[in-house]
């Protein structure tokens, strides 16, 4: 499909529309695996694997950071998409190699932390995270290019590559070791993906066509560097994933085996319910960069709290149901919990999305904030003998961060 052709959808497909679907696609594909992994495995490996998983996510935050990073660029300055372009996609390599040694260092500290059975599970986690962090800056560049076709085939083959890769390594052997091979292998089919969107014909005619460019170091892309920008938005989403994962690394360390599986049941659904409105951060995003009105930020915290709500209701109302979604009957302890659990998926969501707020007009002493949220959940850390208890204090402390956010970046920053 070229461009030309693109261009005759209706907006609101080659917008919302398609990133809604595809986003959706890639949740479904990517929970399919939680779900399977959860079943296969049960609550107790399955501990080790979501604390595995906990550990990737907060690890992605390099690719997450590119993303940002390439995203704001482009949509700042479209006229120098070529010299950002190679720029964000220089970054991305420069990081994925560095993150990958340093994953690499740390398996001892992971294999301990986790109480895992070998090396092989953290291994797997280092080399999952280079393929990640590569495809970070190929999809900042789609987004800031509101290519949308282009970045829903990187989020629909993220989730089918893990989906695909997982299920079929669990099938062979249901082992922690064997569902991390899936995901690592799984990671390289989304960055493959980009490395076509990237090259379609229709950029390439558009290369030639152009005369060479000098980067402008006044343009707002241009300064301080993409490194540094790179750093500065990995900083604030490395604070997010924290305060997002640190409950499940704790109820792994603190919790006994079943205890600790039950809660990562239990954070299956809130995970779902933080990423089902994503669609809305990654649409708003380029907007958000461009500068835009106290309300735009409102209408959108609003859509993603409707959405949150709407499962939250859901997961009270149909908890048979959702005990079904999140592994069966293993976890039907947790019954009475799902709400809760969907709740807190909520209240991460539209932190998330303050936080997208924050890198889009660079105030970067909102990571304060997080950092404080996190410290505050570390320090419930001796007295957590209980799913309920954890869930409770993340509840409090999520909720915090979340007014505290709200009050400093709408009150006073936006106009």
């Amino acid at each position: 499909m070229t461009q030309a052709d693109t261009a005759r959808l209706p907006r609101w497909l080659l917008g919302t529309g398609v990133i809604a679907v595809a986003m959706g696609v890639m949740n479904l594909t990517t929970y399919g695996f939680t779900i399977v992994a959860a079943r296969l495995l049960g609550p107790s490996e399955y501990g080790a694997l979501a604390a595995l998983m906990g550990l990737l996510m907060v690890s992605s935050v390099a690719s997450l950071g590119l993303q940002a990073t390439g995203a704001r660029r482009v949509s700042s300055a479209p006229d120098d998409w070529e010299h950002i372009e190679s720029g964000v996609l220089a970054a991305s390599y420069r990081f994925a190699v560095g993150l990958g040694l340093v994953a690499l260092v740390g398996t001892p500290v992971v294999v301990a932390t986790l109480r895992l059975d070998s090396w092989a599970p953290a291994v797997l986690l280092a080399l999952a995270a280079v393929p990640l962090t590569v495809m970070g800056g190929q999809a900042g560049i789609l987004q800031g290019e509101r290519r949308w076709l282009g970045l829903a085939g990187i989020y629909i083959a993220m989730g089918l590559g893990r989906l695909g890769f997982g299920v079929g390594a669990l099938l062979i052997r249901p082992e922690t070791v064997a569902a991390m091979l899936g995901v690592a292998l799984g990671a390289v089919v989304p960055t493959v993906v980009g490395w076509y969107a990237l090259r379609h014909p229709d950029r390439l005619s558009l290369r030639r066509a152009r005369p060479p460019r000098h980067p402008d170091e006044s343009a707002p892309w241009a300064r301080g560097g993409v490194l540094r920008e790179v750093g500065h938005s990995s900083h604030m989403l490395l604070a997010f994933f924290a305060l997002s994962s640190a409950d499940v690394v704790i109820a792994r360390a603190v919790l006994d085996d079943r205890q600790s599986g039950l809660y990562a049941g239990g954070l299956i659904l809130a995970k779902a319910v933080l990423f089902l409105p994503q669609f809305v951060v990654v649409v708003a995003f380029p907007t958000m960069s461009a500068g835009v009105r106290r309300r735009v930020h409102l209408a959108a915290l609003l859509v993603v709290l409707g959405i949150g709500l709407s499962a939250t209701f859901g997961a009270w109302l149909f908890s048979d149901l959702a005990i079904v979604f999140i592994g069966g009957q293993a976890y039907v302890d947790l019954e009475p919990l799902l709400w809760a659990f969907a709740g807190v998926g909520t209240l991460l969501a539209m932190i998330q999305l303050m936080t997208y707020s924050v890198l889009a007009r660079q105030h970067r002493r909102a990571v304060v904030v997080l950092w404080a949220g996190l410290v505050g959940l570390l320090a419930v850390v001796p007295f957590t003998d209980s799913v309920p208890f954890l869930l409770g204090c993340v509840a409090v402390v999520e909720s915090a961060v979340l007014v505290v956010l709200l009050v400093s970046s709408l009150g006073k920053h936006l106009r």
